[in-house]
């Protein structure tokens, strides 16, 4: 079958008006209309009869109609909308596709139209502008908001970042996409951490930047529920060595880090930090770091090239770890690490101004719950 319009079809039309002859029809008219290969005549010729078809009885008409014209540039503003306005089979791939809607336009069918398949086909669009992601927000669905955000062409910017986390910070199937964004405003990355759950929390960590506090606290509250699912039989190791790798990969393995989870009483995370930093296993790490001679663990921070005006904050906080027992009471974790970290804040005066506060605010913390 040719795609090219001709007598024959109008005859075979009149002929037969059946609805596999009208799609036929309305196809090869969609196909031949554009500006340049019609006449003035021809084409308010080809305008009259698309706009007829547009109304078809038949879906199917419509459908051909809309499918053929979902990328011409040259597609009448009214008929764009009429077929945008119809059922979801017909509408889909205009709101999608067509460039002939305006702003105005997408933002009036978002809020006009209740169909969350039609809304998502808006979020889809190979760019949205800020109002019409605006638009999604306020009137859209979870789906068409997931949809949105996982559109690397959409232009969130920070307030409305702010209220999809308003409205959907609890959806897993908003976040995962919200966190994967290429790029989020460290604000944005801060709310998140709160609310997402702790795969979601490393990849926050590991791909966006956030202050140095909110992503040590971030892995470490990871980390400590990590712990408690590895005492209930659950092997969080192999989970671990993911996280500590990706740290590494991405430049965050610090040692400011190492030196606050080993503070708060996670030697594990310090181990496998260690044996990351110094490429050597896990249990060849284990055993410098642990050894009664006190020379593994400096052979050993040297190879990870950790700064040596650390190492004497790092040996106080094992030693305190090595020496000081949980007594098995109320609240015995909080008093554990608050022994760590006033050990180290009284013999050991060189920490950055940073690492300071924060040990000085987690004390505070741990005195609270005591």
């Amino acid at each position: 079958m040719s795609d090219h319009l001709s007598k024959d079809d109008v005859a075979k039309l009149l002929a037969e008006p059946s609805a596999a002859n009208r799609a036929d029809l309305a196809a090869k008219v969609a196909k031949q209309f554009d500006g340049a290969a019609l006449t003035a005549t021809e084409r308010r010729l080809a305008e009259d009869i698309i706009r007829v078809m547009a109304h078809d009885a038949v879906i199917r008409v419509r459908q051909s109609l809309a499918e053929n014209l979902k990328s011409n540039p040259a597609l009448p503003r009214d008929v764009a909308m009429t077929l945008a306005s119809d059922v979801e089979a017909v509408a889909l791939p205009i709101l999608q596709v067509s460039q002939v809607l305006s702003d105005e336009d997408l933002i009036e069918l978002v809020r006009s139209s209740r169909s969350e398949a039609k809304q998502t086909a808006i979020a889809k669009r190979d760019t949205v502008s800020a109002a019409v992601a605006d638009a999604l927000i306020d009137s859209g669905s979870e789906t068409a908001v997931a949809a949105l955000v996982a559109n690397a062409g959409a232009d969130l910017q920070e307030p409305s970042l702010n209220r999809v986390i308003d409205k959907f910070g609890d959806s897993e199937a908003v976040q995962a996409p919200l966190v994967q964004r290429e790029k989020l405003p460290m604000t944005i990355a801060e709310r998140l951490v709160a609310v997402v759950s702790d795969k979601l929390q490393n990849y926050l960590v590991t791909h966006h930047e956030l202050p140095a506090k909110v992503a040590a606290d971030a892995i470490l509250q990871s980390r400590e529920r990590a712990t408690v699912s590895l005492l209930s039989g659950e092997n969080s190791e192999e989970s671990l060595e993911r996280l500590v790798a990706q740290l590494s990969r991405t430049g965050r393995l610090t040692p400011s880090l190492l030196l606050r989870a080993l503070c708060t009483g996670d030697v594990a995370f310090f181990e496998f930090g260690i044996a990351a930093l110094s490429k050597v296993p896990v249990t060849n790490a284990r055993l410098l770091i642990h050894d009664a001679g006190r020379l593994g663990l400096k052979s050993i921070y040297e190879k990870a090239r950790m700064p040596q005006a650390l190492m004497p904050a790092f040996r106080i906080a094992l030693d305190v770890l090595h020496e000081t027992p949980y007594d098995g009471e109320e609240h015995d974790l909080e008093r554990h690490r608050r022994r760590v970290i006033e050990r180290i804040l009284t013999q050991y005066e060189e920490l950055a101004a940073e690492d300071l506060e924060y040990l000085l605010g987690k004390m505070g913390d741990m005195i609270k719950v005591d």
